[in-house]
Order: structure tokens, then C-alpha cells, then sequence
């Protein structure tokens, strides 16, 4: 038997070079001659390695090539076969002979010897390894490892405190080699940093920038003394005083007062707001803010609310929607839901909340751009539907968020800063009943945008992607806590357990994510950006002289923008807006906010006028609604699918031409500069030298073939990942009276 099996070694040399090992990261269990399987039918594919346990991450380390060519595209803090203890959702143990399969939590035991261990990630991913050869007491030893370090039952226990504090010890110690937590991350292209919006200045500008004259900027909350889930400085209007904000406060629930989110060119303001608690002086302190909120505006319009827990799905059905959209994408076998998928997919409503939000944002974006009116958004809490609402119109409104950098400040302000509650909702400590994944919604219906506009955005759906699978890493406490004060107090009272002394510093400084460099090169760094972005205006040389010009839009518009089907010479039949399913101007659902009847109609106009024109790239975005133009986002979703793999195809073919295409214009920009410019502009030119494209051009008019490793799930690496769901010698089948699906997650949380 031993003569089937590939016989590894490993010394503790050869470990530290093949294991990528972070700083505080520490080695607890690890167990030799382990499967791990990625084959269909059977298992001569499969890879033979060592499965390792650390603080921080699973690691399989193999020395046994892979079936396909491996991509170059790598993570500095994760290898191929990694998965961060954050990202796993459950662990499921199975022996064979005595046909039982259980659920592992923290400190549980186990009275069987594993055979297999079955990993469900949050990222839709499913590991599986095989222990046919490795010693019985080794296997149950890393399984319970990784049960207990996956599920801690502390805050202070996630790998980002253990890291933070070795840092602060040994401050010459870097992840790397950049310092934690030294601000917000540069601008992958720009060279901007991101605003972290934890600074009375940083609100400042943002008031500056968009010209919210009538606006101030709040200290009141100065070392959270008014409410702990709110920033120490926001924006509130002018007229009111902080002694009118203080006594106001109280009757907020979670005495989350009016947040100021962002400001229209023409006066309007959007704005964030939890339910009033006090029924007696709800009235008055409503009519109060209201007046303060007239009075900031130009034009002293009115205010328009909109109550969202009325209007939108509530988080215990976004929660719901995902799980059912998880056990099609991953659970399912395609073979036997090809027929019904699409009705399945349907039927999961997770596309029908993505419409819902794409659709409500799209009407407040309407009352802020046409009826020059300032919109609150209220709902009871103020930190769930609101993050995602609030977010998605300055998405559509304000093309400086469609940038890179502006995308990360829109984050940082208005989820991380406004307090929503990330350890919660992700659930990051596997105990959380809140649990509800509305940031990836979030991205989602970015990524719908970004699809139906791509020459609006300067980042990619990689990017996007990545962003979500950042947020389940454990080392990056910008998505580890439900409120900055939250990170304050935790981070404070781990540092005087650890004699660890702050200074003025207000409790520890996390690695950010957004310093990209501590997880890519900056050649990976390159496949953040979208080759057919169009920015808001490009260096030229002119005589010598340095200026800038605006690209033509109107050429690329009619192109570049979904074009609704029955558009006719510049003129869109009625019969197009007659009232359709999924329409974006459909009668609302009575439990949907209804206007009235002339603003109905009013509102109507402007998408009509809207669609009618060809889209300016740098102005308003709103998104088409219709059944076939929300779509799944499969990148995210489908990326460890086999049967959805597609060598050299997918959306990654486009995205390599287009790269190369992009690459050649710049390649004849440089050459053009270079003819003109002078001496004095040498060193700019050379700056200029350095291509924004992940693919690059050879030569002008390159017709090179794509590269051997490009695939649908570009850029990540499936060939390793791939969760294969009928593997020969796996019992999983059998506990099913022969039924040809993959156990539930249901199924095996009532099985012991």
C-alpha cells in the first residue's frame, strides 16, 4: 500500500521555507501524508501533502505539481492552498467505517477518528482532505486545532491583537516590510491616501469638496461621551448647536443622531438617521432637525424621508437569501439543476434584493438630482440598510467614488466610520445570531454597475472581489469591529493586559487594508484597475508645455452604456414603458414608498430623459433594472465551481484584450510626449513610462495568444480549489441513501 503513496518529508528547514509564515504566527497541529482531493472520479489527480494549523490560517503544503499550469498571481499573506481561520464557516469531520460525520465547534471532542475533513468557507469555496494515510490520533489532533482556533470565543483571540502587539514590542518588526496601521493606504494609480475619516480634518475636506457650505463639522462626541457607535467628529448642520445636538441625542436610539452623508452640487444633502424613541418629543425634535437640515439648503427645499426599514429588505432576509444562493452555487450538483437553475436562482430572492436596492437608491438619487430636495434616510438602528443605501447614491451621484481611492474613503466613511457592525454581521467569532452579508451586497450591486458602465469605474470587479475576501482576513482591523469605539476599548484594554503603552495613541493601530502592499506586488496591484475606464482627463504635452485636455465622452457613450432595446433613432417607443416586471419606473409594492401621483409621473420624465441621452461618464449613473440586466456575479460566486470553469474564456478574454489595447494607446502616448517634450520634462515622461495594465503589449498592434493560464475564474487559482462533489472513497453519498447531492449544512448540524 505504501508503495501507492507518495512518502513526504518535512523538516522544521523545509516548513519555514514552504509555509508562509506571518509575524506571531505560530504552528499549533499539523499532520503528514494528507489528500487533499480535487479530482472528479477519481483520486490520481489529487494532491499529497501536509495540512498545517497555525493561529492565523490552514496551509496545505505540497510538493506535487499541479495537473494545470499554475497562474503567477499570488497573496504576500496566503498561499495557494490557504485559508485564513476568519473565512472558514464550518467543520465537518467524517469516518467512514462507522459511517458518522459531525459538526466541529470550539473545545468539543471527538470520539471517532476522521477519515475526511470537510471545510465550508464563507467565500463559497469547499476544502477537502483525506487522511487514509496519515496516523489516526495526528488527523483528530489538527481537525479539533482547527475547530478551536476558527471559532474563538474572544475578541482579543483574532490573530490582528496578537500581531498588533508583537508590533508594538518590537516596533522594528513589519508585515511585508510596511508599519501597521500608518494610515489609509496609498491610491493604487494616484498615488492619493485614502482618507480614513477618524480626524476632524479629513470631514473637513470632505464638507470643502463637496461645497456643503451650510455644514459643520461635530466634536461633541469627542471620546464617545455621547454614543459609543457613533465617529468621535461628524457633520451636522450649522444651526444647530452642540448643546441642542447633546440634548437631542437622548432621544435617538442608540442615541445616533443625524449623520451627514454627502452634499449635491445644488444644495441638496443626504443624510443618515436612527429612529426616535421618544414618542412625546418625537414630533418636535423630528420637526426640529428638519428645519436644520431646510436651512442648509440654498434653496431652502424641503426634506424628503425615507423610512428604509419600510422600503427594503431587513437584514434576516438578506441573511436568508444568501444562504439559499450558497447551497445553489456550491451545494447543488449543476448536472441535475441545469433544468430548473435559473428558476432556483430566482427563487433564492437574493437578485430580486439587489434590484430592490439598485432601484429605491435610484429613486432617492432622483429626488436629490431633479427635485432638488435633501433626502434622509431613516431606519431604526441608522448603521445596516442605510450603510448600503447611503453608499450606492453617491455611487450613481458623485464620479469621485467611482475612483479607486474615493471608493475606499466611501467605505471607510460610511460603513466602517458610521459603525456598522462588521463583527456581527460577518460573524466573525461563529457566534453572532445578527450574522446578515449586506457589505457583499454592497459590492454586488457595484459590480452591477461597474457591468453595465464600465467606462465609469477606474476599479475592476477583480478588485471588488478581492475586497470582499479581504474582509474575512483577520489581520486587517478595518472590517473586525461593530464601531471605532468598539476597537478603542478592545484594543485598550488588550494593550494594558499586555503592558503595551499607547502614549496619546487612542488604542491600537491595525494593519488597513487598504495599504494593498502588505497582501500584492505591485504587479498584482495592476488588476485592481479597468482598462476601459475613462478618466476625467489625461496628460498632454502641447509647445513644450504640460496641460491637461477632457477625453471626448460622446463617442465612447452609445458603446459603452447598455442601450435599451427600443431605442430608435435617438426616440424610445411607449411600449417600453408600459409598466413590465423589474421595470426601474414599475408602480411600487404598497410596501414600497409610494409618491404622489404627479411626482410619479414627474419621476417617470426624468428616467426617460435619461435613457434617452447618451450617458456622461462623469455625471449621474443610474442602472437598468430589467430581468436579463442583473445578473449573477459569477466571478465572486463561481470561481471554485468546476463545471463552471471555462479555459481561456469568460470575461477574462475581454479584459486581456482590452488590457493590451489599453497598454498600446499608452505606448503611443509616451512615444508622442517623448517627441515633444523638452529636457525640463524628462522626469515626467519616465513617470509617465510605467503601464497601468496588468497585460501588457509587446509592440504596437500585438496579436500574441492569451496566456496558457487564463481561465473564467481569473485571477484566482481554482485548479487547487475546486470542489468537487463526487470523490471516489468518500463515504458522503452513502449518508444519503445513495442520493447524488452534497450534504447540507442543515443535514449535518443535527448529525453526530
Amino acid at each position: 500500500m505504501m508503495t501507492e503513496v507518495k512518502v513526504l518529508y518535512w523538516s522544521k528547514k523545509t516548513l519555514a521555507v514552504e509555509l508562509k509564515i506571518s509575524l506571531c504566527e505560530i504552528v499549533v497541529n499539523e499532520v503528514n501524508f494528507v489528500r487533499k482531493c480535487i479530482a472528479t472520479d477519481t483520486s490520481q489527480y489529487d494532491l499529497w501533502g501536509k495540512l498545517v494549523c497555525t493561529n492565523f490560517k490552514i496551509s496545505f503544503i505540497t510538493d506535487d505539481s499541479m495537473p494545470l499550469q499554475k497562474f503567477h498571481y499570488k497573496n504576500l499573506l496566503l498561499g495557494e492552498h490557504d485559508v485564513p481561520l476568519t473565512c472558514i464557516e464550518q467543520i465537518v469531520t467524517v469516518n467512514d467505517t462507522k459511517r458518522k460525520q459531525k459538526v466541529l465547534g470550539p473545545n468539543q471532542k471527538l470520539k471517532f477518528n476522521p477519515t475526511e475533513l470537510i471545510i465550508y468557507c464563507k467565500d463559497f469555496r469547499i476544502v477537502r482532505f483525506r487522511f487514509d494515510e496519515a496516523g489516526p490520533e495526528s488527523a483528530k489532533k489538527v481537525c479539533l486545532a482547527i475547530a478551536h482556533y476558527s471559532q474563538p470565543t474572544d475578541l482579543q483571540l483574532l490573530f490582528a491583537f496578537e500581531y498588533v502587539g508583537e508590533i508594538y514590542h518590537n516596533p522594528a518588526k513589519k508585515v511585508n516590510g510596511i508599519d501597521p496601521g500608518g494610515g489609509g493606504g496609498i491610491g493604487i494609480a494616484s498615488g492619493q491616501q485614502t482618507p480614513l475619516f477618524e480626524t476632524y480634518s479629513d470631514w473637513d475636506r470632505e464638507i470643502k469638496r463637496t461645497g456643503a457650505s451650510e455644514w459643520r463639522v461635530c466634536s461633541v462626541n469627542e471620546g464617545y461621551m455621547i454614543s459609543t457607535c457613533l465617529p468621535e467628529y461628524f457633520v451636522v448642520p450649522s444651526s444647530l448647536a452642540d448643546q441642542d445636538l447633546k440634548l437631542y441625542s437622548y432621544s435617538f436610539i442608540g442615541r445616533r443622531m443625524p449623520l451627514w452623508s454627502w452634499n449635491h452640487p445644488n444644495g441638496s444633502a443626504l443624510v443618515r438617521m436612527a429612529n426616535i424613541k421618544d414618542v412625546l418629543q418625537q414630533r418636535r425634535i423630528d420637526q426640529r432637525i428638519c428645519n436644520a437640515i431646510t436651512r442648509s439648503h440654498p434653496l431652502r427645499s424641503d426634506v424628503y424621508k425615507s423610512d428604509l426599514d419600510k422600503c427594503l429588505p431587513n437584514i434576516q432576509e438578506i441573511q436568508a437569501a444568501h444562504i439559499k444562493l450558497k447551497q445553489l452555487c456550491v451545494n447543488e450538483p449543476f448536472d441535475e439543476t441545469e433544468e430548473k437553475w435559473l428558476s432556483s436562482l430566482e427563487n433564492t430572492r437574493w437578485l430580486e434584493y439587489i434590484r430592490a436596492f439598485l432601484k429605491h437608491s435610484a429613486e432617492l438619487v432622483y429626488m436629490m438630482e431633479c427635485k432638488h430636495v435633501s433626502v434622509v434616510l431613516q431606519e431604526e438602528e441608522g448603521r445596516d440598510l442605510s450603510c448600503l443605501a447611503a453608499s450606492l447614491i453617491q455611487v450613481m451621484l458623485d464620479p469621485y467614488f467611482r475612483t479607486i481611492v474615493g471608493f475606499q474613503s466611501l467605505i471607510q466613511k460610511e460603513w466602517v466610520m458610521a459603525g456598522y457592525q462588521f463583527l456581527d454581521r460577518c460573524n466573525h467569532l461563529k457566534r453572532s445570531d445578527k450574522e446578515s452579508p449586506l457589505f457583499l451586497m454592497f459590492l454586488d450591486c457595484v459590480w452591477q454597475l461597474l457591468e453595465q458602465y464600465p467606462a465609469a469605474f477606474e476599479f475592476s470587479e477583480v478588485y471588488l472581489t478581492i475586497l470582499h475576501d479581504s474582509a474575512r482576513i483577520s489581520l486587517f482591523g478595518t472590517f473586525l469591529f461593530n464601531c471605532p469605539h468598539q476597537r478603542v476599548k478592545e484594543s485598550t484594554e488588550f494593550a494594558i493586559s499586555k503592558n503595551i503603552q499607547l502614549g496619546d495613541e487612542k488604542g491600537l493601530r491595525f494593519p488597513c487594508v487598504w495599504d494593498w502592499s502588505l497582501q500584492f506586488t505591485s504587479q498584482d496591484r495592476l488588476l485592481f484597475h479597468n482598462p476601459l475606464y475613462i478618466g476625467k482627463s489625461t496628460p498632454s504635452v502641447h509647445n513644450g508645455a504640460l496641460r491637461t485636455f477632457k477625453r471626448s465622452k460622446k463617442n465612447y457613450s452609445s458603446t459603452l452604456r447598455g442601450v435599451p432595446p427600443a431605442l430608435k433613432n435617438g426616440i424610445i417607443n411607449e411600449q417600453e414603458f408600459l409598466p413590465r416586471r423589474n421595470s426601474l419606473i414599475l408602480k411600487l409594492k404598497p410596501d414600497f414608498f409610494q409618491p404622489a401621483e404627479g411626482q410619479s409621473h414627474s419621476m417617470e420624465q426624468y428616467f426617460r430623459d435619461w435613457f434617452a441621452k447618451p450617458v456622461d461618464l462623469h455625471g449621474v449613473i443610474l442602472p437598468h433594472l430589467s430581468g436579463t440586466q442583473i445578473k449573477l456575479w459569477k466571478l465572486c460566486y463561481f470561481r471554485w465551481v468546476p463545471e463552471t470553469q471555462i479555459s481561456h474564456g469568460g470575461s477574462i478574454t475581454a479584459f486581456h484584450r482590452v488590457s493590451l489595447l489599453a497598454d498600446e494607446v499608452d505606448m503611443l502616448n509616451r512615444n508622442l510626449r517623448q517627441c515633444k517634450s523638452n529636457s525640463s520634462l524628462q522626469g515626467h515622461c519616465l513617470e509617465l513610462d510605467q503601464s497601468r495594465m496588468y497585460f501588457r503589449a509587446n509592440g504596437l498592434n500585438d496579436t500574441s495568444a492569451a496566456p496558457d493560464f487564463l481561465s473564467s475564474s481569473f485571477p484566482f487559482s481554482p485548479v487547487g480549489n475546486l470542489c468537487r462533489r463526487s470523490i471516489l472513497g468518500t463515504p458522503l453519498s452513502k449518508f444519503l441513501s445513495g442520493a447524488k447531492i452534497w450534504l447540507s449544512t442543515e443535514t449535518l448540524a443535527n448529525e453526530d
